[in-house]
């Protein structure tokens, strides 16, 4: 007869490997060609003056320069105008 009691298996352990997305420079930072400017899923901030949007929608800087953030507004398919989050690499 057994003397410990019998061990059920656990339901913790199946989290997923954060992403680590998020703003990763922000306003008035130097930034050289190919930085990495913002890591995001879908399109949370739009891609301004000397930066490009990659495949999985990163933002990164084309030239050197300097990093500002600005607002716009951006109409949908449906006509309806909304304000959007623009990210542009100036140059010094």
């Amino acid at each position: 007869m057994a003397h410990t009691k019998a061990k059920g298996s656990t339901r913790l352990g199946r989290d997923s490997e954060s992403k680590r997305l998020g703003i990763k420079r922000s306003s008035g930072e130097k930034v050289g060609i190919g930085e990495i400017l913002i890591r995001q899923r879908g399109t949370r901030y739009y891609p301004g003056k000397h930066v490009k949007r990659g495949s999985d929608d990163t933002l990164y800087a084309l030239k050197e320069g300097t990093v500002s953030f600005t607002n716009r507004k951006r109409t949908r398919f449906d006509g309806s105008k909304r304000t959007v989050k623009v990210i542009h690499v100036t140059q010094a």
